[in-house]
């Protein structure tokens, strides 16, 4: 993997509620290099798409804003930067799929349209040369018929169609990070392969870093390089593909694994983790996951423990038990 493309550092993103001040996102470590692609994963409300959103500097203000830390994308910080600046990166050096193509696509303008939109903007070209970057780049995602598609509007597609012209657009100008935030959800099995082997292909061949925010464990297997899990708005854990899975050091984490469906297995009852998910702000010391947690201790109830690395390369957890472990060997 090349050098550090995205780095976040300590990101606190915070809405106003009738509560007071939520974090939303309090205190990611995150980063991406060029070419890696990196998972994001957790339980709806864990802040995933938060995070996204607030790298391309789209939290709604108000009620949301970015309290603190940065988000360095080469050696830029993001939170500094105007909105005339992000627009320059938006579509250009960093782009974003977002999880339903209905809602993301204008119904009111053809395909060709809005791909061709991008790539005038970004790339100062004439409509009719758009225009015919805008049918290659169709063909690039896998979609038959190019010609007659770019003159058809969104509700003529399929899902699968729509999310690949998704695709299309965020690549057209190919950025060097893509968000995907749940961009197979909405899809049956199929085409979420589909999808997924293109997104696979896409980045080996133009070397674009792929930052994957999903729910789904088994896109992760299948398509990422390296893990990071979200809870309650922190990081509690981070690695490999092959060591998240492999060895799991986290308890939220190892639940997750323990919910995924084995085919091999006769039971009657899929594993679910107790409990739910924290409202935002609703615990404010200790250890978030500890009212679900089997293995809780007294100290999880009254301290943070650190994010910390557990075996020497890179694989970090944040768990009270791993310093336990720590402190007998």
């Amino acid at each position: 993997m090349g050098p550090h493309l995205l780095e976040i550092r300590d990101l606190r993103t915070h809405f106003v509620t009738e509560r007071g001040e939520v974090p939303a996102v309090d205190g990611v470590d995150l980063t991406i290099r060029k070419g890696e692609i990196v998972g994001i994963v957790g339980e709806s409300g864990c802040g995933k798409s938060v995070t996204s959103l607030s790298i391309m500097q789209l939290i709604p203000k108000p009620p949301g804003k970015i309290a603190g830390g940065s988000i360095l994308f080469k050696d830029e910080d993001l939170t500094k930067a105007k909105e005339k600046r992000m627009k320059q990166i938006r579509g250009d050096e960093i782009s974003m799929i977002f999880q339903e193509p209905m809602t993301s696509l204008n119904p009111l303008l053809t395909i060709g349209e809005q791909i061709s939109e991008t790539l005038r903007l970004h790339r100062k070209i004439s409509k009719k040369a758009s225009m015919l970057q805008a049918v290659e780049m169709l063909k690039r995602v896998g979609i038959a018929r190019a010609d007659t598609i770019v003159k058809e509007y969104p509700h003529q597609l399929s899902g699968g169609m729509r999310q690949r012209v998704m695709i299309a657009i965020a690549l057209c100008c190919e950025p060097e990070l893509l968000i995907a935030d749940e961009p197979t959800t909405a899809l049956d099995v199929t085409i979420q392969a589909q999808i997924l082997d293109l997104m696979k292909k896409l980045n080996q061949e133009t070397g674009t870093a792929i930052l994957m925010i999903t729910h789904d464990l088994g896109v992760v297997a299948e398509l990422c390089h390296r893990v990071v899990v979200m809870y309650a708005g922190k990081v509690v854990e981070e690695g490999t593909v092959r060591e998240i899975f492999d060895r799991p050091r986290h308890p939220y984490t190892q639940g997750l694994i323990r919910s995924i469906p084995k085919i091999e297995e006769d039971v009657k009852r899929l594993y679910s983790i107790p409990g739910n998910v924290p409202m935002p702000g609703s615990i404010t010391e200790g250890c978030r996951f500890a009212p679900r947690c089997e293995y809780q201790m007294e100290q999880c109830r009254s301290m943070v423990p650190d994010l910390r690395d557990v075996t020497g390369l890179g694989h970090r957890a944040r768990c009270w038990l791993n310093e336990e472990k720590e402190a007998a060997v």
